[in-house]
């Protein structure tokens, strides 16, 4: 899960709340039980149709640093120079990006997942934090994708942030580790990435970063993972259709909601965002998000709509990378048992499902890359069962060529295909 862009230092702690691996906050989510919420889910009014349906898409573009619509009314702001200088840095980054690893990870996709890919109508990706650019590169052709994590929903950036100069620099922030390491990540990783000496270049870019932040005094909220999401669905080249806010009802469906309660939920409330897209080629895709605390208690106190509403979907496929090994814990059985059940494949790093969790019987492994110890901050998640697995020579383990997860240099990243034996029972 889904280092994991997007509170670099503390100079950026206030940046966007986005962690791929679910932030550790609470301590891997566990926290003291609230008092019990009675509040009620209400369906409201679906908000009012946008008269302009590229209005939303030329946010996105502008936040991607692409050119928006001709008559657009981020025209004038799109030709100041502070737009401009962000466009041409984003530019050389995206293309950096593109070169070292989304072609890789298209071509070994369209290789080793191809008959994947074509029975994955849907992606379940849990602790995923806003990272719709990993998934939609592993699984482009899928039609609905299903986020989960603790960042909060946040909204479409209004005009003033859109007119704040400080927006680039945050921005840029955030993308920063999930651009370099595929990953979102916490202060703590920070000192854990250090400790493992990146390359001098990637160094410098970081310190150049937090440098130009600390010049600016770069304090600006994003606020959540709407603007990210619309900034991804941008640079994988898709067209944003239209957003609407969400919640679930008591009965795990997405209802829809408003803003301003989406912003502030109540306890028991899970909140959330749709965006509807359409894909280079003309395909319509879903992206979900739901700010959603997947721990066994805090289900509890949600009355499991979250895994209600993933339960309605149907056959999965799901996606885990860079989770922060919460699923190895005993206090998210929930979640971890519903994947087991209701998932045809699971694609996962390390940090996913714990390998003592599969029953043989029921799956089918093939593995990628390396395995080597976690990286210290989660050293005592170190599995036996994998090692054996990556060391036995009569089922060697398939290349990788290209770096994923906590440990993410290319020759030392790991994925695990298990693919369920028996087709899953309605």
């Amino acid at each position: 899960m889904r280092f994991p862009a997007v509170r670099l230092l503390p100079v950026l702690v206030a940046l966007l709340a986005a962690c791929s691996d679910q932030q550790q906050t609470t301590t891997e989510q566990k926290a003291s039980p609230s008092p019990p919420d009675t509040t009620t889910v209400r369906p409201v009014s679906p908000p009012a149709a946008r008269p302009d349906t590229a209005a939303i898409h030329d946010v996105a573009a502008y936040l991607a640093g692409l050119s928006v619509s001709h008559g657009s009314a981020l025209k004038s702001l799109a030709a100041q120079p502070a737009w401009q200088a962000y466009a041409t840095d984003q530019a050389k980054s995206w293309t950096t990006y593109h070169t070292t690893r989304t072609a890789k990870i298209e071509a070994w996709a369209t290789s080793e997942l191809d008959s994947v890919r074509a029975a994955s109508p849907i992606i379940f990706y849990p602790f995923s934090g806003p990272d719709f650019l990993n998934v939609t590169t592993m699984f482009p052709a899928s039609k609905t994708y299903v986020l989960m994590g603790l960042e909060p929903v946040g909204a479409e950036p209004d005009q003033a942030t859109l007119e704040n100069p400080k927006l680039f620099p945050a921005l840029k922030a955030s993308l920063w580790s999930v651009l370099n390491f595929s990953f979102f990540r916490t202060n703590d990783m920070a000192v854990e990435l250090n400790s493992k000496k990146p390359d001098t270049n990637t160094l410098s870019k970081a310190n150049s970063i937090v440098k130009t932040a600390e010049r600016t005094n770069q304090r600006l909220n994003i606020g959540g993972v709407v603007p990210l999401l619309l900034l991804f669905a941008a640079r994988t080249d898709h067209q944003v259709e239209a957003l609407r806010y969400v919640q679930l009802t008591p009965e795990g469906q997405l209802t829809a909601a408003d803003s301003a309660s989406v912003q502030k939920p109540s306890l028991n409330v899970v909140p959330g965002v749709e965006l509807k897209l359409r894909s280079k080629t003309g395909e319509e895709k879903t992206v979900v998000y739901l700010s959603a605390d997947l721990s066994d208690w805090k289900l509890a106190q949600t009355k499991e709509v979250a895994l209600k509403y993933v339960r309605s979907l149907g056959p999965l496929t799901t996606y885990i990378k860079s989770a922060t090994y919460l699923m190895h814990k005993s206090y998210f059985s929930k979640v971890r048992n519903l994947i087991l059940e209701r998932s045809a494949y699971i694609l996962q790093d390390d940090s996913g499902i714990a390998m003592k969790y599969f029953k043989p019987a029921d799956w089918q492994f093939t593995y990628y890359g390396t395995y080597k110890r976690p990286i210290n901050l989660f050293a005592r998640q170190y599995q036996p069962a994998l090692t054996a697995a990556y060391t036995d020579k009569t089922n060697p383990p398939r290349p990788l060529p290209f770096g994923t997860g906590y440990n993410w240099r290319q020759n030392d990243s790991n994925l695990l295909l298990a693919h369920r034996r028996q087709p899953i029972q309605p």
